[in-house]
């Protein structure tokens, strides 16, 4: 499918009709009646219904839309952050947690700068779904979070492990569950924290960074857990 098919599709939904899009996309309407009507044989699905009001979506091409916007935002991005600056040999797309840029990757950046200087690199800080997410769709080359999902067409390489230990400011006793400072290290750590824990209270500070965690919660507890956790380069 060409990207300005689907390009000119949300130009239709976004001026309400095929004429108003012609105007937008400074084409002819009978151009945009043409690509939508290719479009429409390439999916198989009538995606609009034309009245004297403009063009209304068909269940069909309410389903098609949001895919629409996530072709026409990849390509965009790709083409934008493929784009290899000029007297270098290649790009490298690498993103990470917050925290696992602090403690591993830091120093990680000069070290490319001083051993791999004909290698630009682009870096990214994100939540650990929408790394793979860009990591699936191409976005990044390569992502370092805690808990890396197998998917086809990906390699997961341990890179690291970290022991999480229960720290507390105060004897035990002196503060209750409401004290407790819950630091949410992924899927995996949740699942096994269920495990340890299955009938602990809500809490009423959880964050999913463990230095904000810190910075921001009362001096009474700490970030907490019990378990060796790990960072999977993905």
């Amino acid at each position: 499918m060409e990207i300005e098919l689907a390009r000119t599709f949300l130009e239709v939904v976004a001026a309400g009709s095929f004429l108003h899009a012609a105007d937008r996309l400074h084409v002819t309407q009978s151009t945009v009646s043409g690509r939508i009507q290719l479009l429409e044989e390439q999916i198989g699905r009538r995606l609009f219904i034309r009245g004297k009001g403009g063009a209304v979506l068909t269940p069909a091409g309410t389903q098609f839309q949001r895919h629409a916007a996530a072709l026409v935002r990849i390509w965009t991005e790709a083409r934008q952050e493929a784009a290899v600056p000029a007297g270098y040999r290649k790009m490298l797309r690498i993103g990470a947690e917050a925290g696992l840029w602090n403690r591993m990757l830091h120093g990680w950046v000069p070290w490319m700068r001083q051993h791999a200087a004909d290698i630009a690199v682009r870096c990214e800080i994100g939540l650990p779904d929408t790394l793979m997410h860009n990591v699936l769709d191409g976005v990044l080359d390569l992502a370092v979070t805690y808990s890396p999902q197998s998917r086809p067409g990906v390699k997961v390489d341990l890179i690291a492990e970290e022991e999480l230990v229960l720290v507390e400011a105060e004897p035990r006793g002196r503060k209750g569950p409401k004290d407790y400072i819950y630091v949410d290290w992924g899927d995996e750590f949740r699942r096994r924290h269920r495990m340890e824990f299955p009938d602990f209270p809500s809490r009423r500070f959880s964050s999913a960074w463990g230095r904000s965690a810190s910075r921001n919660s009362c001096p009474a507890a700490a970030p907490a857990t019990s378990r060796e956790g790990s960072s999977g380069g993905i």
